[in-house]
């Protein structure tokens, strides 16, 4: 059996690990200037805790903005939890870094886009048709949330040139 370094997998905690360090940095400072988050999660990850009548009205996937209103925002080694308003309704959500499918900040065009591999593992790589660019209008949102931002282009890192 030929041992090798698996790039892909080192990449993707690396990306998760970028995000958890942003997530901590909002946490205690709060966001700077105009950055602002657009965050793709799937809501039936097994580890994913929203209300009910969140997950029947995203079934398989959700955008949360974290902008003007968000409260409670803890980061933690597995992923995040954070209060965000629903049409005057706060209600809490966890989303561990595995259920995160995209990432976007749009303020400086920067994104990272995680899809799961069909062969069953809980491994994530880009998909190539996703690899250049994300346009912003392409994201889903919850109709309840307000984003008064530039629709743009975002910048997404593809991790298929690092795996074999």
């Amino acid at each position: 059996m030929t041992r090798s370094i698996d790039y892909g997998n080192l990449m993707h905690r690396a990306m998760r690990g970028l995000i958890q360090e942003v997530l901590n940095d909002v946490a205690a400072e709060g966001l700077p200037g105009q950055h602002h988050f657009f965050i793709t999660f799937d809501t039936m990850h097994p580890d994913v805790e929203i209300a009910d009548w969140l997950s029947d009205r995203y079934p398989g996937e959700m955008t949360i903005v974290l902008q003007h209103w968000f409260d409670a925002l803890v980061v933690t080694n597995d992923g995040f939890s954070v209060t965000l308003n629903f049409g005057d309704n706060p209600e809490p959500l966890y989303i561990p870094y595995d259920a995160i499918k995209t990432f976007v900040d749009p303020s400086v065009e920067f994104g990272l886009r995680f899809e799961t591999q069909d062969d069953g593992d809980d491994d994530t790589e880009v998909d190539d048709d996703d690899a250049a660019e994300a346009p912003m209008d392409e994201m889903a949102e919850p109709q309840d949330e307000k984003k008064d931002t530039k629709a743009g282009a975002a910048q997404v890192v593809s991790l298929d040139s690092f795996r074999k």
